[in-house]
């Protein structure tokens, strides 16, 4: 699975999508390979990390990293867009690090989606896909060619100001396996991801919001101060919130109450 500070590396380290390695000196179309695409919704993006380890029987390791040169990954990425947007990234299935023989272990992506203009206004959530060997003669079931990752957006507020945040979570719809795909089944072909968002947003916490026909009030708790905000069976007491655009509301997401 994807590890949280792959990001970090990935910046370091420079981003790639469907083309050349510059660090293999052979082209991607010349490898063992098969293509990843993702379909994205309006203001989402997504960065990937691809990771080798030496091919069953070998008795050789990755080398160690050293300074923007990380061995065994290869990273990809999509930039934001504020439309939906289909990429699609060129995944060796094989690769070569100090003369090591090396095979795809996992793709891990990372998914960011923006709510508000400011730097910070980011949801994120991270997936990822496994591989391993196993002679056909053993397989039971036949690999997906598209997986659906269904997205939901959960708010919350947070500080003394109760500022609106968003929290980005993305679970799979109804995965046909859990099980990692055998490499070889996918060699020169296509495996799709489709992220879809949900229309509605939902409380990331429950029992701090209650929900009326014109929107969602934010619980009082004990106090105005109270961070966690319970609403603990009073329905008549609530405090307002500032949303992403700076404007004080008491429903959410129109501020309907108050005609804005």
């Amino acid at each position: 699975m994807i590890y949280r500070g792959f990001y970090t590396r990935l910046v370091r380290a420079g981003a790639i999508g469907l083309g050349t390695f510059g660090a293999t000196g052979c082209s991607v179309t010349q490898q063992d390979s098969f293509t990843l695409i993702t379909e994205l919704p309006p203001g989402f993006s997504i960065k990937g990390e691809a990771s080798y380890v030496p091919r069953t029987g070998e008795t050789c390791a990755v080398p160690p990293h050293e300074k923007k040169n990380h061995p065994g990954k290869k990273f990809f990425k999509q930039d934001l867009n504020n439309k939906a947007q289909t990429a699609h990234f060129l995944v060796p299935l094989i690769s070569n690090e100090g003369g090591c023989p090396l095979v795809l272990k996992n793709f891990g992506y990372e998914i960011d989606a923006k709510y508000g203009a400011a730097r910070l206004n980011i949801g994120r959530d991270y997936t990822g896909i496994s591989f391993e060997d196993k002679p056909s003669s053993v397989s039971t079931t036949t690999p997906p060619d598209t997986f659906h990752k269904y997205c939901q957006w959960l708010f919350r507020t947070v500080g003394p100001k109760n500022n609106i945040s968003k929290i980005l979570s993305c679970k799979v719809v109804a995965s046909p396996t859990p099980e990692p795909i055998q490499r070889a089944e996918l060699s020169g072909k296509s495996l799709t991801v489709v992220f879809s968002l949900a229309q509605e947003e939902l409380p990331y916490m429950g029992d701090t919001w209650i929900k009326f026909p014109e929107g969602w009030k934010r619980c009082m708790g004990k106090s105005i101060e109270d961070p966690l905000g319970f609403c603990n069976g009073n329905t008549t007491n609530f405090k307002a919130f500032k949303m992403p655009d700076g404007r004080d509301c008491t429903v959410y997401p129109n501020c309907t109450e108050q005609g804005l």
